[in-house]
């Protein structure tokens, strides 16, 4: 089972000054937020002199662009990982290694996302193609069920995981839990797969009488100017 240190986060002592920057401005732009954050706060974090930012990263936004890609790295890595059974007992061996680790970098991604940053789109944009490539190949190999529109399932796949980024408080609350953390994703887990493997309705009533509705509807009426 894959190892999340060897992965994607080393212990310290092994991280290169580079590394260490940007893993602390990982952690004050998911506090801050990008603009608040502070490049002395974050050399004094990674415990280097403030002048390795500029050397290494140019700048602020520098800084953030390496942040973006090693965040996307991993988290559209894990993606992939996760559309086969082998591959979601690892990812869930890499949450459950380091639970911390995986938060901030789910963190980062829902802070980009509410920021409206480059990342996010990026992020979601990969997380659809993937989704979407998962379903086809899923319903050409026997594994999944073929639907009438791969491409909106992929992005209402897409939406589901990303209430997940954008709603953690009202999600623990709901669930009866005092903070967003292991606990309430291990709960969230089962059920969550249970939905996608079994679904909830026990016939195609539902959506045979929803393309029949739009049928006898016709095609969109053009919005005039």
């Amino acid at each position: 089972m894959l190892n999340m240190r060897s992965a994607s986060a080393p212990s310290d002592a092994d991280l290169t000054a580079k590394a260490k920057i940007r893993n602390a401005a990982i952690a004050h732009f998911v506090r801050d937020g990008f603009q608040k954050a502070n490049l002395r706060a974050v050399a004094a974090a990674a415990g280097v002199s403030v002048g390795l930012i500029p050397h290494h990263f140019g700048s602020k936004e520098g800084l953030r662009s390496a942040c973006d890609e090693h965040v996307l790295q991993i988290l559209t890595t894990r993606a992939r990982a996760a559309g086969r059974p082998s591959g979601m007992q690892d990812l869930l061996g890499v949450y459950l290694s380091d639970p911390e680790e995986y938060q901030l970098l789910v963190q980062y991604m829902a802070r980009a996302i509410q920021e409206d940053a480059p990342a996010a789109g990026t992020f979601v944009d990969a997380v659809v193609e993937e989704s979407e490539a998962v379903f086809r190949a899923g319903a050409a190999d026997g594994t999944m069920r073929p639907s009438s529109d791969p491409r909106a399932l992929a992005v209402l796949n897409v939406l589901v995981g990303l209430a997940v980024l954008t709603m953690p408080a009202p999600l623990t609350r709901a669930l009866g839990h005092e903070h967003f953390g292991p606990d309430v994703l291990r709960r969230m887990a089962v059920p969550t797969l249970e939905l996608y493997t079994r679904g909830l309705y026990t016939d195609d009533a539902l959506p045979t009488t929803a393309r029949d509705a739009w049928a006898a509807a016709g095609p969109p009426q053009q919005a005039k100017d």
